[in-house]
């Protein structure tokens, strides 16, 4: 690659960035089906034209923003659930603090898959679910080499995984929707989201798949 070219892409990748940072800047305060191509590129100083040579709509624009909000997650549920005894305390603990901690960091971008997972973009909600979808597999995996996972079928398992995957997601916007100067309301959201992980592996720990 010459030098030139290898400085247009850079360019190009600069410029994707910025359309994807403006559109979920712009996200914070409406939907994406409200949300105008011209909108976004006034907010990057670009052309509309130059819009298209990154993405073909804004459900592309979208789908890309699903792809950078979710991504990181599966590494860090991955991490929690490979610390601790299974179904611990110590677990349950580990895993509600970095759920909390990655919605502090990552509040756009909750914000964004919160509103528009049940949202008006069809593509969008698609990705969402299938970036979930990839989730729970990944969470099922890992439940199915725990010793507690002993005579459960996969399809309960997945359902398991999703109950899991579910809480996270919800843990993480109510976290990113309490009053950043209202303490109290965060320690009730994580003792609430404590006591549901708690629940969840009570009924874990007495359930057979035969009973289903």
């Amino acid at each position: 690659m010459s030098h030139t070219s290898g400085v247009r892409q850079v360019r190009k990748e600069q410029t994707r960035q910025a359309l994807l940072d403006a559109g979920l800047r712009l996200l914070d305060r409406q939907s994406l089906s409200s949300l105008g191509l011209r909108e976004v590129t006034r907010a990057v100083g670009v052309a509309p034209a130059a819009f298209y040579r990154h993405f073909p709509d804004m459900a592309a624009l979208g789908v890309a923003l699903v792809g950078e909000a979710l991504g990181s997650l599966h590494a860090v549920i991955r991490d929690a659930m490979a610390a601790g005894g299974q179904d611990s305390d110590e677990l349950i603990d580990r895993t509600v603090a970095i759920t909390a901690a990655y919605a502090d960091e990552h509040r756009a971008h909750i914000r964004f898959i919160a509103r528009e997972r049940y949202g008006g973009v069809q593509a969008v909600r698609e990705a969402i679910a299938a970036e979930l979808g990839r989730f729970t597999d990944e969470v099922a995996a890992g439940l199915a080499a725990q010793p507690a996972s002993a005579g459960w079928s996969p399809a309960d398992l997945r359902v398991l995984a999703g109950l899991y995957v579910d809480h996270m997601v919800m843990t993480a916007a109510a976290v990113m929707e309490a009053p950043q100067d209202d303490p109290a309301a965060r320690a009730q959201i994580i003792r609430a989201a404590r006591l549901r992980m708690r629940i969840i592996s009570l009924g874990r720990s007495h359930w057979t798949s035969e009973r289903g």
